[in-house]
């Protein structure tokens, strides 16, 4: 009896931390919340950077839209459906906790304009913290529109403005302020289905002290900004007549993404993705075989999480090889795409692979029960393949190239709204030696 009493009072502890760690949903109105473009008014520079940035088209991603939509179709089991109907959370988070919309399948025409610009200023500006680094379950303290804006919490604490209140907030300088959102877990089985954050936390940039507004805030054209290049500093002012300070964080927030960019025309992001991309992973190869083996090493210098990172059962990173004889004659090639852009199936392919509990693959996160296994490059970390090749002599040339795709071309095709529409696939890295068995 005891242990029954035990056992009760147990689950409805964690019901109550459960409750009280999420977002206070329909505690604030919408009126509570500034539009970007009043923002923009005054920090113009930064809303220009922000404006079509992957933070603004959180909801209008047209991939989200058509992967969200699908993973909602034919599911009967009620946890998976509450998984499926939670991605509204992150990606229009500002009208998910003023009440609309709450499910991913709600309309989005009857969705505020204010809502529908994704990740933005006054929503970052107004969180305090966060209940737990996942699941977006921050601590928010909006002020109650243009009338009384209230406070706006960044990184400087001699901010000054005629507009709102200003107030220096460490949380917001640190990783715990990116991963409350890049970290996803399961609402019911708690499979985590992103872990950018724990990557970042176990990678040897924590160590360092280096935090994800090190390298993603200080990307713009021309700077890259990862672990293998010079993280310059982005002098200026936050407004026209601001304090000139020696750094001003960037707001482009493209990361890899180059599908959405192209689609949008917006040129400057997809080459601020390529630029990162490339700067990302080094690939060797051995003069001397393992006998039939080829063998490629390949180093994550430059992210400070796993490659890929993110929805990575998606995400498609992948290993070209050519084996070419003294002829110019190709005698072995693994991940050359066919001419729809579809993998082979002896591709060496780096991501996650979700299952439903049983050992069974799952594409669809909504049924994931488990993780069955993840090959990604770790942070600083080498990974050998060795590759047969077959039975050859003497020397060969061998191609290597690892490529990044952020959906897979047969996977786009399955969504109405997608096929058709060419997903980029970027060169991380290209490399070329001559291999002796």
């Amino acid at each position: 009896m005891k242990k029954s009493i035990v056992v009760i009072v147990s689950v409805l502890l964690s019901f109550i931390v459960y409750a009280w760690s999420s977002p206070k949903i329909g505690h604030y109105q919408l009126s509570q919340f500034i539009s970007p473009e009043t923002c923009g008014s005054c920090h113009d520079g930064i809303y220009s950077q922000w404006k079509g940035s992957m933070h603004n088209l959180a909801l209008p991603d047209i991939i989200y839209l058509e992967a969200a939509d699908a993973g909602l179709k034919g599911l009967t089991d009620k946890d998976e459906i509450e998984e499926a109907e939670h991605c509204q959370t992150c990606h229009t988070p500002v009208g998910y906790i003023t009440g609309y919309p709450l499910k991913t399948s709600d309309n989005i025409s009857k969705i505020d304009e204010i809502s529908k610009q994704g990740v933005q200023c006054d929503y970052c500006h107004s969180i305090t913290g966060a209940y737990a680094v996942y699941n977006a379950k921050y601590k928010y303290s909006p002020g109650n529109g243009d009338e009384d804006p209230g406070v706006k919490r960044g990184p400087f604490k001699d901010s000054v403005s005629d507009f709102h209140k200003s107030e220096f907030s460490e949380f917001h300088t640190k990783s715990e302020m990116c991963g409350t959102c890049h970290d996803v877990k399961h609402v019911r089985f708690g499979t985590w289905l992103e872990t950018t954050y724990q990557e970042w936390q176990s990678s040897p940039y924590n160590k360092q002290g280096v935090q994800c507004q090190d390298c993603h805030m200080y990307q713009r054209p021309g700077f890259p900004s990862t672990g293998s290049t010079e993280r310059v500093k982005n002098p200026g002012a936050a407004t026209a007549d601001g304090v000139k300070r020696d750094h001003i964080f960037t707001h482009y927030f493209v990361g890899g993404n180059t599908a959405i960019p192209s689609k949008e025309k917006n040129e400057t992001l997809v080459k601020m993705a390529e630029e990162r991309l490339k700067n990302a992973v080094v690939i060797k190869i051995d003069p001397k075989t393992e006998g039939n083996n080829i063998v490629v090493r390949l180093l994550n210098n430059g992210a400070g999480h796993y490659v890929p990172t993110g929805l990575t059962n998606v995400r498609q990173v992948w290993l070209k090889v050519v084996v070419k004889d003294n002829k110019g004659k190709v005698i072995f090639s693994t991940g050359v795409p066919d001419r729809k852009g579809y993998l082979p199936a002896n591709s060496i392919v780096y991501n996650t692979v979700l299952g439903d509990g049983k050992g069974n693959p799952v594409d669809n996160v909504a049924k994931a029960r488990e993780i069955i296994s993840d090959n990604r490059l770790k942070p600083m970390q080498e990974k050998v393949e060795k590759i047969n090749a077959g039975n050859f002599t003497g020397k060969v040339t061998v191609e290597a190239s690892l490529l990044y795709s952020g959906i897979p071309q047969n996977v786009a095709d399955s969504f109405k709204k997608l096929k058709g529409m060419k997903i980029p696939v970027v060169v991380m890295k290209d490399v070329k030696g001559v291999v002796e068995r």
